[in-house]
């Protein structure tokens, strides 16, 4: 029987699955003939068609593509294909998605992202938030709670379960393990109407699903009660469309996915709130409370430390672990990095990454090395360097991070932390609105963590930050220094007098008048001296270099001798530290073991720098100056000798530095002293006295944590002692708040317009600068609800129509108004004007119940917003009139315009007077006539009997007469015996364009207006019908007022937004609708000088030039400095910067034609005193040749020709845009030509540490 069974299932086979590969390679060698590549049948064949322009203006519908494709049908079990379905094609595009969700980039562009890339949703962008759910809602249903934090840092999206890019993810259980998917049991109904497959072989169905995990589950009872966890909130109720009928789709729903519960610690309650100070969304956490059981709540630390840490670390540390942004405010020296290695190691501890910024790239380059040896894996971002970019850590300055946020770079969804170092930057006037944009730009689930020296106003600028992301924000502040300052005067010139120090503030900040005083004191005895030996002339003590010399000498001799070094001197003039460096050549403050070393040092490092660059003067005398103990720090010294100096003051081998302000910014290297060698400084304008917050920061260097009881500050009275007022300011001032520098560039304009979600307005409503409106918005609100209430009261039924020419009449009288209130200021300030403007000058004035009444001008002095005082007779009349408003200023204003008012001056003389404070609106018109008068006198006897026991004086004869006078003019000029002529003001006005051309075409315009429609106005009743028109009108203006304050046009950039894109349009960067086009997307890629540099490409001024031309032309962009060299040019660079000026000109007419204004404070935009010196050397000179072709230090020109290097590559970048690859080519040819050498040496803080070490 057996055997019959075999022979039954002898030619039985199973169904082969897959192509027998030993025949197929067979046949493939054996039988090239049957190859494809033979079937000339099918080869194409080439029709000639003949050219038809006219098909260029049809439109194909089939260009757009299908909106629909046909997928197949198997059968689940089989494979077998059982049919077709019509599917629609999900319009997708995810460059333009703003969701976490989209798709990830290629690998390449994943770091800095791509500028084809829209950013991620930011935080507190609400209403853009609800249109991107709308527009989903279109797909599938989302049912999602905003009010939940939890929800809200993910934006509703199912970001741990759902890969991005992906539409379908796995759910897991509580262990992490599970996976918790489950098919639907509709399958297995579908299933069973399916067909009966007539099959006479057994299959093995549990192999079958094995191979098919998808399937599992699809043979389970129907009633087979399913276990599932329920939340109340933050589903997202994904379902299947009722018109899909695809099958094998239909088979796998998805169950509710529930957005996962964030792990956040909850260790400080709101128990411990006492002295707290609190905003809606910002909160002041008392340090001086001490932080009990920290160690308790916080048993597993990211990231612990050998020394106990003080209160304030400790609070912000337990508010980054609750999951908050933190604002650390303190001083100088007192541990803020603490706070931010604690953030890092937190994302280390939860596998996120964080990004660490700082406002300058030396700065970024000491923190990677300190960072890189405490992490181990740090990655570092500049403009021409990428060093681990895939690290969890990463260090950049701001800039970077704003590119990459606008860029959508994937680093942005792993992100928790941003850490901002030194944010007090954010006051800088040229770069400060790059912190706002960032800030601004961060999405929801990234904490941001604040470090900053100590401001009067952290508390308003957290609620800013707090406002704009929708979360709180903690502020952490130090009471005090860890390590006290004593400042003082130093007066010595010499060896005998070199001990003069004087204590002139104390360790508790208190002001010793006494010290103070004898500084004075030994002062004038060094002037006395100085003139018994060099005569009267001989006042200045350091009028030569020789004294200079004496006194510093003697000066480190003291310091030596107190046991002071190592000492910072604040030197705030490059030239003088290099000059104080060399005058000192024979101080030798190293023993011969120290020398030996730092010459060891300064070799080794010197290795990676050509032969011929090793003996440039400056780092030859720099060598020598180091070995005696002695550095010199400024930007003009090159990058790799300022960090041989750093790395050996930190060691302790240089024990006085001379250095200018760039020192004293973020890099913690203190020192016991601290030396200012004067307390003024050039801010590019004018010398001043630093401010508080300058010397603070310097001041604040003094003084080592666990190496010193005090720090010294010492202030060198050269020129003698500064003032005391002006000195107690510097050292014991308030800092400066921090204020918005927000501004708008053309290249964040074009950004955000190729994002439609993340508008321009919607920036600028959320930046530092409009903070007031913010905090006044839910007032607004309010407001504008009881005015609509109103309104719907007062103005519900139609207005009658015989009141219709006197509502016209009210509408362009208020335009009139609003215009004059606009451009009378302008006129009565033009200096012709102003010249009339004298004293008895007889005006014409409306001002409240004064309507077209004469006024004699008396002064200027008055309140701001009503300079003019004039005398008026009294002749105001008294309405006995009840209105249902209250009577303002704008109604008496609007009766000056009617017919009954028509006439100037009074009809009866009356010697009654009063005097006016009125502003440029009040003042009709400036007449020719004017009367003698004593101002002064007049003034006098007014308020002299404005005094109650004085009431009743009489008149003084001066003010008498004038009065009589104004008198006499008042009814003649009512009566029509006299006529008065009139200063034209509009006439001496020089305006050719612009917004006040309109204004004043907008005032002739209505001026008109209101005199044809003056006959409406002389009717009877004309006050109590004109009342009735005014009360609706003024309830519509109050609820459009609100309206307006709530709306973008209230924005303060509001104007300049609109002027920018009349400028964008003008020049096609954008279209009518303010879409970006070609040109703009070019624009959008460059750092600065976004039109210029792109107006260059686009009109091919380096189409006939070199590369090294066009880096020499571009290096114009870059270079800041002062050079008193005129540089000496071939024809082709001559031709070339004649051809940028000519660009540069025209684009500065058009910026002035639609009145768009430079900020304050911006460097020159073209500077062409470099030009020579980068052309010889991207013509591969030698450094030691192109520093003989100007007077600019060698550290300068580094640094302009690495940022040289960034503005090539960008523009190579806009090249591959607009496809020229010629351009491209010589782009990547100059780079490449100028990125060798010196100026691009590695930075000794970026290289391997056994290198470099000390």
């Amino acid at each position: 029987m057996a055997l019959d069974n075999e022979d039954e299932f002898t030619d039985f086979k199973l169904p082969p699955i897959f192509e027998d590969l030993n025949e197929r390679v067979k046949e493939y060698i054996l039988k090239p003939e049957r190859l494809s590549i033979h079937k000339w049948e099918r080869s194409q064949t080439h029709w000639h068609r003949k050219t038809d322009i006219d098909s260029l203006f049809k439109i194909d519908d089939d260009d757009f593509g299908p909106d629909s494709t046909l997928e197949v049908v198997r059968d689940p079990i089989t494979g077998e294909i059982t049919g077709l379905d019509e599917i629609s094609i999900p319009v997708e595009d995810d460059e333009d998605s703003l969701s976490m969700s989209r798709a990830p980039l290629p690998p390449s562009l994943a770091t800095r992202g791509a500028t084809t890339q829209s950013p991620f949703l930011p935080a507190g962008f609400e209403e853009e938030l609800q249109h991107m759910l709308k527009e989903s809602a279109n797909f599938v249903d989302i049912n999602i709670d905003l009010g939940n934090d939890v929800s809200g840092k993910f934006l509703g999206e199912d970001l741990l379960t759902i890969p991005p890019g992906s539409k379908e993810g796995v759910l897991f259980g509580e262990d992490g393990v599970t996976v918790l998917n489950q098919p639907n049991n509709e399958a297995a109904e579908k299933i069973e109407k399916s067909e009966v497959i007539d099959m006479q072989v057994k299959i093995n169905l549990e192999e079958v699903v094995d191979n098919n995990a998808h399937l599992v589950g699809l043979w389970k009872d129907d009633d087979e009660p399913q276990i599932q966890k329920q939340k109340p909130a933050n589903k997202i109720q994904i379902e299947p469309s009722e018109e899909d009928d695809n099958f094998l789709e239909s088979t796998v729903i998805k169950p509710p996915v529930e957005l996962p519960e964030i792990p956040v610690l909850t260790i400080t309650g709101s128990a411990v709130k006492t002295g707290v100070t609190c905003t809606q969304w910002a909160e002041m956490i008392d340090v001086s409370l001490p932080v009990p059981e920290f160690n308790e709540k916080l048993k597993d630390m990211a990231h612990t430390y050998p020394f106990e840490l003080d209160n304030f670390q400790k609070q912000a540390i337990l508010k980054l672990e609750e999951g908050h942004h933190v604002f650390v405010a303190a001083h100088t020296s007192a541990g803020k990095t603490v706070v931010a290695e604690y953030a890092i190691a937190m994302s280390r501890r939860n596998c996120t990454r964080a990004i660490y910024t700082s406002p300058i790239k030396a700065l970024s380059n000491q923190k990677y090395n300190d960072f890189n040896k405490l992490f181990g894996e740090v990655g570092l971002l500049t403009g021409d360097l990428q060093i681990n970019a895939t690290a969890p850590c990463l260090v950049m300055t701001t800039e970077i991070l704003r590119s990459m946020l606008y860029c959508g770079s994937d680093v942005t969804r792993d992100l928790e932390f941003v850490i901002f170092d030194e944010v007090h930057y954010i006051n800088n006037t040229e770069r400060g609105y790059v912190w706002e944009e960032v800030l601004i730009l961060l999405p929801a689930h990234v904490s941001i963590v604040m470090l900053s020296a100590t401001v009067p106003n952290t508390l308003q600028f957290a609620d800013w930050v707090g406002r704009t992301k929708k979360r709180k924000v903690y502020v952490v502040s130090t009471p005090k220094r860890p390590v006290p300052l004593c400042h003082y005067l130093y007066t010595g010139s010499n060896g005998k007098t070199k001990n003069e120090r004087f204590l002139v503030l104390d360790h508790d900040g208190q002001f010793q008048l006494r010290g103070y005083n004898e500084a004075v004191a030994a002062k004038k005895a060094r002037e006395s001296d100085n003139k018994k030996s060099f005569g009267p002339k001989g006042g200045k003590q350091y009028s030569n270099p020789k004294a200079d010399q004496t006194m510093w000498v003697a000066f480190i001799d003291h310091l030596r001798q107190k046991d002071k070094l190592p000492v910072v001197a604040f030197t705030l003039s490059r030239n003088r530290c290099d000059q104080n460096a060399e005058n000192l050549m024979s101080v030798d403050l190293t023993t011969a073991k120290e020398k030996g070393h730092i010459r060891s040092f300064f070799l080794r490092c010197l290795q990676r720098l050509k032969e011929p660059d090793r003996v440039l003067p400056q780092v030859k005398r720099l060598q020598t100056v180091l070995e005696n103990g002695i550095g010199v720090h400024h930007s003009g010294i090159l990058p790799l000798l300022k960090e041989i100096v750093e790395m050996l003051f930190q060691s302790g081998y240089v024990k006085i530095l001379f250095a200018t302000e760039t020192f004293a910014m973020g890099v913690n290297m203190p020192a016991r002293t601290v030396v200012f060698d004067e307390s003024t400084k050039f801010d590019g304008v004018q010398r001043r006295t630093l401010l508080p917050a300058e010397y603070i920061q310097m001041a604040g260097r003094a003084g080592r944590r666990g190496l010193d009881d005090t720090g010294t500050v010492i202030i060198l009275c050269k020129d003698g002692v500064p003032d005391l007022m002006t000195l107690k300011g510097m050292m014991m001032g308030i800092p400066e708040k921090l204020t918005s520098q927000f501004r708008l560039t053309y290249a964040m304009i074009l950004s955000l317009l190729r994002v439609a979600t993340v508008s321009v307005e919607g920036m600028m409503q959320r930046s530092f600068r409009e903070i007031n409106q913010i905090v006044q918005s839910d007032n607004y609100k309010k407001q504008l609800l009881l005015a609509e209430k109103e309104y719907s009261e007062k103005c519900s039924t139609p207005l009658a129509s015989h009141l219709a020419p006197l509502a016209t009449f009210y509408d362009n009288a208020t335009k009139y108004i609003d215009i004059l209130n606009n451009i009378m200021p302008v006129l009565l300030s033009q200096p012709k004007v102003t010249k009339e403007i004298v004293p008895g000058r007889i005006f014409i004035i409306s001002a409240g119940p004064y309507i077209n009444q004469l006024g004699v001008y008396l002064s200027s002095n008055g309140p701001r917003q009503t300079p003019y005082k004039v005398l008026v007779l009294d002749t105001a009349e008294q309405d006995t009139t009840r209105y249902n408003f209250d009577i303002d200023e704008n109604w008496f204003r609007l009766l000056g315009f009617s017919a009954i008012y028509d006439t100037t001056g009074t009809e009866e003389s009356t010697l009654n007077h009063t005097i006016l404070c009125i502003g440029p609106k009040n003042i009709v018109a400036i007449t020719k006539t004017t009367i003698k008068i004593d101002v002064n006198l007049v003034i006098q006897d007014w308020e002299k009997r404005q005094i109650p026991r004085f009431k009743d004086a009489p008149v003084g004869s001066s003010c008498a007469n004038v009065v009589q006078e104004l008198s006499r003019l008042s009814h003649a000029i009512r009566t029509g015996a006299s006529n008065f002529e009139y200063i034209n003001l509009k006439q001496s006005l020089p305006v050719t364009s612009g917004e006040l051309l309109h204004l004043l075409d907008d005032m002739s315009k209505y001026e008109e207006i209101l005199k044809t429609q003056k006959k409406h106005t002389d009717i009877a009743n004309f006050k109590s019908e004109l009342a009735i028109v005014y009360e609706r009108k003024q309830t519509e203006r109050k609820r459009d007022k609100y309206k307006r304050l709530l709306s973008f046009e209230n924005l303060a950039l509001y104007p300049d937004y609109q002027r920018r894109l009349l400028v964008l349009r003008e020049l096609k960067y954008i279209d009518e609708h303010d879409s970006v086009m070609l040109k703009g997307r070019v624009a959008c890629g460059m750092g600065t000088n976004e039109l210029i540099i792109s107006e260059l490409v686009f009109r091919n001024v380096f189409t006939n030039k070199s590369p090294a031309e066009i880096a020499a032309l571009l290096s114009a962009f870059v270079f800041q400095a002062r050079t008193q060299i005129e540089p000496v040019l071939t024809e082709k660079l001559a031709e070339g910067r004649k051809a940028i000026e000519e660009i540069d000109d025209d684009l500065m007419k058009i910026e002035a034609n639609y009145m768009v204004n430079q900020f304050e404070g911006q460097p020159e935009r073209l500077n062409f005193g470099l030009v020579r010196v980068v052309y010889e050397w991207a013509l591969e000179k030698p450094f030691a040749e192109i520093m003989d072709l100007t007077d600019v230090q060698e550290g300068i020109i580094v640094r302009c020709i690495q940022q040289l290097h960034e503005l090539l590559i960008d523009v190579k970048d806009a090249a591959v845009a607009i496809g020229d690859p010629k351009l491209q080519a010589k782009m990547m040819e100059a780079s490449t030509a100028i990125k060798r050498d010196i100026v691009f040496a590695a930075s000794l803080y970026t290289t391997q540490k056994e290198t470099v070490t000390v």
